[in-house]
């Protein structure tokens, strides 16, 4: 008989993997999260943000980043405000670094949904290549004569119903987030 264990565990990893990838879009309000793709350089090499400094968001449209070693603070606040995809303009007092995150415009908004739609397809993308792989595992045993044809098509039904489930999953997840990003 045929699993489909493996490619439904397939499945939620790329269901996983989309919501991280939303994670780092930004909304409305300031996230940790956001400063996530910016890189520093400490010690000699560059490091991501958070393997040098702690990040909070004490308030909705404010972050603190707050240096593990006070001597890499300057080449943080450049980090940050040499990442344009950002927009932050970060200041700091010797100790900590507060960069204010500006409200969002209409326009921008509206970018940051189509940017994340296209993570949408990208995670349905996914789903349809862990679904094809299946497909040509079960049709391989068919024809090494491992499972019948009734089976066969057991399996492609139960695919089908894997795939609606997933695809029913991405859809409110992208949902929420759509209204994360339009909420004023």
């Amino acid at each position: 008989m045929f699993n489909t264990d493996t490619y439904e565990e397939k499945m939620t990893n790329a269901l996983m993997h989309f919501e991280e990838e939303l994670k780092k879009v930004r909304t409305g309000r300031a996230h940790p999260a956001m400063l996530d793709g910016v890189t520093v350089e400490a010690y000699g090499q560059q490091m991501p943000l958070n393997q040098t400094a702690n990040i909070t968001a004490p308030e909705p449209q404010m972050l603190l980043v707050t240096p593990f070693d006070p001597s890499n603070l300057q080449n943080i606040v450049e980090a940050i405000r040499k990442d344009q995809s950002l927009g932050f303009n970060p200041s700091d007092d010797g100790r900590v670094i507060r960069v204010p995150v500006p409200p969002l415009t209409e326009e921008r908004r509206k970018m940051l949904v189509k940017q994340t739609s296209e993570k949408v397809e990208e995670a349905r993308i996914a789903l349809r290549n862990i679904r094809q792989d299946g497909l040509k595992d079960a049709k391989r045993k068919k024809d090494a004569k491992e499972m019948s044809e009734d089976d066969l098509k057991r399996v492609e039904k139960e695919f089908d119903k894997l795939m609606s489930d997933y695809q029913v999953k991405i859809d409110e997840v992208f949902k929420a987030k759509e209204k994360d990003i339009l909420t004023i």
